[in-house]
């Protein structure tokens, strides 16, 4: 079954969690990934809160493809689209294939642990906005089973903060942030 259609119908938090233990590659270069975020159309956070604009456009696209936007204008963001105005953030991956090439562009051993480091070590690409995720590009391979998860609230936005919409695979190392303790014992 195509990408799109093993998630289809799922909304943020169950897409989020879902990628948990997925394999992402990005021109065959990627690994694992091990931590998401969660964001809904409803959701004051989100990109896609005040509807569609050109920047969200791919939020408001296909289900399975890629959201890439610019975080502070600095570094680039990898989403995957769910429902309409819906997608989750990857914050992080085990690397496992093309190790030496992320080290290149990343000229640093911080290869994948938080969302602009993975996007610059994969070689995500601003055109990559809108693309399928399972592309020549662009590919994600879900696990046969779900892992073992970490549950807690996500970081780095200053709304919507209580919400327990981020997800880390129990026990992974390269994570962009500990979950703190209250929160490792929300395991599912």
């Amino acid at each position: 079954m195509p990408f799109a259609g093993q998630i289809a119908g799922l909304d943020a938090p169950g897409l989020a969690r879902r990628l948990i233990g997925a394999r992402l590659l990005v021109r065959g270069v990627g690994g694992i990934v091990i931590e998401t975020e969660a964001y809904a159309q409803d959701d004051p956070a989100s990109h896609s809160f005040r509807g569609p604009t050109p920047r969200n456009a791919a939020m408001f696209g296909p289900a399975g493809h890629a959201y890439v936007y610019r975080s502070y204008g600095i570094h680039l963001c990898l989403n995957v689209v769910g429902r309409p105005g819906e997608a989750a953030l990857i914050r992080a991956i085990a690397p496992d294939q093309g190790v030496d090439i992320m080290r290149t562009r990343r000229g640093s051993d911080q290869l994948c642990n938080g969302p602009g480091r993975l996007t610059q070590a994969l070689g995500v690409r601003p055109e990559d906005d809108g693309a399928p995720l399972d592309g020549p590009d662009l590919t994600i391979t879900l696990a046969s089973s779900p892992p073992d998860l970490l549950v807690g609230t996500r970081i780095g936005i200053s709304k919507a903060q209580d919400l327990p919409w981020r997800f880390g695979l129990a026990g992974a190392r390269g994570l962009s942030r500990p979950f703190p303790r209250t929160e490792n014992s929300l395991h599912e």
